[in-house]
C-alpha cells in the first residue's frame, strides 16, 4: 500500500483517490514558477521530485492528470520589466521559454498541462466576485482583499492562527486600510502603465476598477477550472505552506463550502548552499543554467532524487563530487551487465527479495534514499544472477528515476581551450618542450587535461577536487 506524508494531518496516510480505489484517477497540482528570472536549484529540487513521483504513480497504473500553473503577471514581473524597459508580457514569455528549456534538460516530461495565469482572468474574476457576494472579501481603495477573520479554519495547514498571520504578508499589499494585517489581495487595482484587465462586475455588484490578479487567486481559479472544488494532491516547496497554500485553502473552501480542498498536501524540503540560504546578496544564488554550464543535467537529477523529497539538500562541491562517483559506479555496473561480464551472479530468489525491498521503500512516501541504497546493495552481491533480469529491473525503475540509462552526450570543449591545445601542439613540433609544458598547465587550470596521441591531442575534462568551484 502506497503511503504519503500529508502536511495537513502531519502523518503518513494510505493513498486513496477521491474518484475511488478502482478508478485510480488522480488530480495533482504543483505551484509553478513566477517567470521574472531564471529558475534556480530550489526550483529544480521541487520539479524533479514531483516528476519522479508522478512517473512512479503512473507506473503503478494511476491515471494522473498533472497540472502546473505559470505565474506570468506579478509585482516582480512588472518591476523587472520596468528595469529592462520592456513589456511585462515579453519578460514573462522570455523567462517562460528559459524555464521550459531547463525542464526539458532535466527530463521533466510528466506535466499534463501548463496553465498561464493570464489565460484564466475570467475564472479569477469569477472567484473574486463569489467571495465578495459571500462576505469573505471586501473592497478598499487599492484592491479587493480576503478577510481571513471570516474563514473559520484559517491556518489549519500551517498550524497558525489569524493573530499569527502577521508575519506572512510578503508579496501582499501593505495597505493600512486592510481589516486584518494578514488579509491578502485577490484583485489589485492597476497603477498607471501597468497591465490591466476589466473586472466586468455583475450589475448588482460593486463598481470594481480595472486591475490584475493577486498572487494566490490564480491557483484556485486554475484548479477549479480543471479539477473542480476538490482534488487529490497539491505539491510544492515547503516555503509556500504559509501564506500561499493557506490562502488557497481559504479561498476555495470559502467559495465551495466543501472540505478539504486537497486531500493530500506534499511539500519538498529546502535547498541550501554550503549551509546558507541561497540568495543573490550572499553570492550563492545558483540557477539551473549556471549548474549546467559545469555539470550534466543527469547529475542534478540524481543529486535531487537520491535525497528524500521532504528532506533538505545542502549543496556543496563535496556533495557534487560524491554524487559523481556514485553515478560512475552505476555506469560501470550497467556496462558490465550489458557485456555480460559481471562477476556478480545472484540467485533469482535474492533478486526477488531486493525488488520487494525496493518497492516497499518507494511505497513508504517515496523513500528514494532507501530505494537507491538497495540498488547499490544489488551491485555488491556475490551470488549468481542473470544479467538480463537485472537490466530489465533497472530499466523498469529508470522510467521514473531517469538517471540510470542517460544517453552519453558528446563533451563540447570551448574554442579557446582548443586553440591553446593547437598552439601547444605547434610548440611540441618545433621542439619547444618547456613552453609546451607551460601551456599544458595553463590548459589544466581551465579544467581540462590533454592526452597526446598519434592522431593529435585529445582534450577531456580534468577531474575536479572537492571544494573547487
Amino acid at each position: 500500500m502506497l503511503k504519503l506524508y500529508n502536511t495537513l494531518s502531519r502523518k503518513k496516510e494510505i493513498l486513496k483517490p477521491l474518484a475511488g480505489a478502482q478508478d485510480k484517477k488522480l488530480k495533482l497540482f504543483t505551484c509553478g514558477p513566477t517567470v521574472y528570472d531564471f529558475s534556480h536549484l530550489g526550483h529544480a529540487k521541487t520539479y524533479v521530485a514531483f516528476d519522479m513521483i508522478v512517473k512512479y504513480l503512473r507506473q503503478k497504473k494511476y491515471d494522473v492528470f498533472y497540472l502546473q500553473n505559470i505565474t506570468d503577471i506579478d509585482d516582480k514581473i512588472i518591476n523587472r520589466a520596468t528595469e529592462k524597459n520592456i513589456s511585462p508580457q515579453k519578460l514573462a514569455r522570455d523567462f517562460e521559454k528559459e524555464y521550459l528549456k531547463d525542464i526539458k534538460a532535466l527530463k521533466i516530461t510528466s506535466v499534463s498541462k501548463y496553465a498561464r495565469a493570464t489565460n484564466y482572468i475570467k475564472e479569477i474574476i469569477s472567484q473574486t466576485e463569489r467571495l465578495l457576494k459571500k462576505g469573505f472579501a471586501y473592497q478598499i481603495e487599492d484592491g479587493i482583499y480576503f478577510d481571513i477573520s471570516k474563514f473559520k479554519n484559517y491556518g489549519k495547514l500551517s498550524r497558525r492562527t489569524v493573530l499569527r498571520a502577521e508575519d506572512g504578508v510578503s508579496r501582499i499589499d501593505e495597505s493600512v486600510k486592510k481589516r486584518n494585517k494578514g488579509d491578502f489581495c485577490l484583485w489589485k487595482f492597476s497603477k498607471p502603465g501597468e497591465p490591466k484587465w476589466s473586472f466586468a462586475s455583475a450589475q448588482d455588484g460593486p463598481t470594481v476598477p480595472d486591475g490584475r490578479p493577486g498572487w494566490h487567486i490564480e491557483d484556485t481559479a486554475i484548479t477549479e477550472k480543471f479539477f473542480g472544488a476538490q482534488y487529490d494532491i497539491h505539491g510544492g516547496a515547503r516555503d509556500l505552506i504559509f501564506p500561499h497554500h493557506e490562502a488557497e485553502i481559504s479561498q476555495m473552501e470559502a467559495i465551495s463550502g466543501k472540505k478539504p480542498l486537497v486531500k493530500y498536501w506534499l511539500h519538498t524540503g529546502f535547498l541550501t548552499v554550503d549551509g546558507q540560504k541561497m540568495s543573490k546578496s550572499l553570492g550563492n544564488f545558483i540557477t539551473i543554467q549556471d549548474f549546467l554550464k559545469n555539470h550534466s543535467p543527469r547529475l542534478l537529477r540524481f543529486l535531487i532524487i537520491k535525497s528524500h523529497y521532504r528532506s533538505p539538500i545542502d549543496y556543496s562541491e563535496k556533495v557534487i563530487l560524491q554524487a559523481e562517483k556514485e553515478l560512475e559506479r552505476i555506469d560501470e555496473f550497467v556496462a558490465k551487465l550489458k557485456k555480460k561480464t559481471v562477476e556478480v551472479r545472484l540467485q533469482q530468489s535474492s533478486l526477488s527479495l531486493l525488488k520487494s525491498d525496493f518497492n516497499k521503500a518507494m511505497e513508504d512516501d517515496f523513500n528514494t534514499p532507501k530505494a537507491i541504497a538497495i540498488i547499490f546493495d544489488l551491485m555488491r552481491q556475490r551470488d549468481s544472477l542473470d544479467a538480463k533480469d537485472v537490466l530489465k529491473f533497472l530499466k523498469q525503475i529508470d522510467q521514473f528515476f531517469n538517471f540510470i540509462f542517460w544517453p552519453k552526450s558528446k563533451e563540447i570543449v570551448p574554442k579557446s581551450v582548443v586553440g591553446l591545445a593547437n598552439h601547444r601542439e605547434k610548440l611540441r613540433k618545433e621542439g619547444d618542450w618547456q613552453k609546451a609544458d607551460e601551456m599544458r598547465e595553463e590548459i589544466k587550470k581551465l579544467g581540462y587535461s590533454i592526452e597526446d596521441t598519434k592522431s593529435g591531442p585529445k582534450l577531456k575534462t580534468e577531474p575536479r577536487e572537492a571544494g573547487r568551484r
